[in-house]
């Protein structure tokens, strides 16, 4: 019997970027759900059982920090990638992830760190 796809959420208030992390992943065997603000990324994660988050740091209204923070808050376990084109982010912030990534990077970078974190989940 084959294993059930991973399903991964991924919050960004780009479209573009959202929707390419979303085709690079599901191409990889993952379900992907998206959100594009922070609030409806934490609707979907109280709704659905997901294995992992990708989440922008960057976002009106409620930065990646801060959903980070709730969602730690509601699934200790699920571990969060957190995205941002900018290197210098709070503490705080960091403190509240599991990964931290730069949007420059190759898309195997995520691929690797999701693989990497949702099999440590197992």
């Amino acid at each position: 019997m084959t294993e059930p796809n991973k399903i991964l959420l991924c919050i960004d208030d780009e479209p573009t970027g959202l929707n390419i992390r979303k085709v690079i992943l599901e191409q990889n065997g993952y379900e992907v759900l998206i959100a594009e603000s922070g609030a409806r990324g934490l609707e979907l994660f109280r709704q659905h059982a997901v294995d992992a988050v990708v989440l922008d740091y960057y976002m009106p209204v409620m930065d990646g920090g801060t959903v980070a923070s709730a969602m730690k808050t509601l699934k200790p376990q699920v571990p969060i990638i957190l995205l941002s084109a900018y290197i210098n982010l709070p503490e705080t912030a960091l403190a509240t992830v599991d990964a931290f990534i730069t949007k420059g990077q190759s898309p195997n970078v995520l691929l690797q760190k999701v693989k990497e974190l949702v099999s440590n989940g197992n």
